[in-house]
């Protein structure tokens, strides 16, 4: 991994900006897209924080979601493969515009906040593969809120194609630059009904 230096102070990024949100939540046993913390599906959340930092902001889907009534009030990407979980999504993004960084996020990130995101646009510089965080629980880098370079999104596309699909081990190189953890609770998402319980508790009273 890359030793931190000062973030550039060229113009602003075009960064492209990607929501994952084509997860089939079996174990949450219902679409964690559409699930409400206070007030708004955490699509809308999700999308509404990442567009206001990038450019062009999409959704990434499945086929068999694209007119799924939440789903469709957005921009779509359509996954190109499938069964490979998040990978999906950011492959089908580099295909799409193969010279452009991506600021990606999971939909389903309730204690996300701008603050975030603008740490990772901020710490970029050219030549970086990604930006990501460390995760505060391994030390591992945090790959579904993280800045995705072409660089890395060339190492996860013959990952892939070498049939490994998990998206961390494409972070795992000297061109991406860790950031310290994020506070307890930013990043965490709810993958079974505990978890959600737990999480609405936080964002309402944290």
């Amino acid at each position: 991994m890359t030793t931190p230096r000062p973030a550039s102070t060229d113009a602003p990024l075009a960064l492209h900006g990607l929501v994952l949100a084509g997860g089939a939540s079996r174990r949450m046993g219902r679409d964690k897209a559409a699930l409400v913390y206070e007030t708004r599906p955490q699509l809308e959340v999700a999308f509404s924080l990442l567009q206001a930092q990038v450019q062009r902001c999409l959704v990434s889907v499945r086929a068999d979601q694209q007119d799924d009534p939440l789903r469709a009030r957005f921009p779509q990407l359509l996954d190109r493969h499938h069964a490979i979980g998040p990978a999906a999504g950011l492959l089908a993004a580099h295909a799409s515009a193969p010279q452009a960084p991506w600021l990606v996020i999971a939909c389903d990130l309730p204690g996300l906040e701008a603050a975030t995101l603008q740490r990772l646009t901020a710490a970029f510089v050219p030549g970086d593969g990604a930006v990501a965080f460390r995760s505060a629980g391994d030390g591992l880098p945090e790959p579904l809120c993280a800045l995705w370079a072409p660089p890395a999104l060339q190492r996860l596309r013959r990952q892939v194609e070498g049939g490994h699909f998990g998206v961390r081990r494409a972070l795992d190189a000297d061109d991406v630059r860790l950031l310290a953890p994020q506070a307890a609770q930013v990043l965490d998402n709810a993958n079974t009904p505990e978890d959600l319980a737990r999480l609405r508790g936080e964002v309402r009273h944290g």
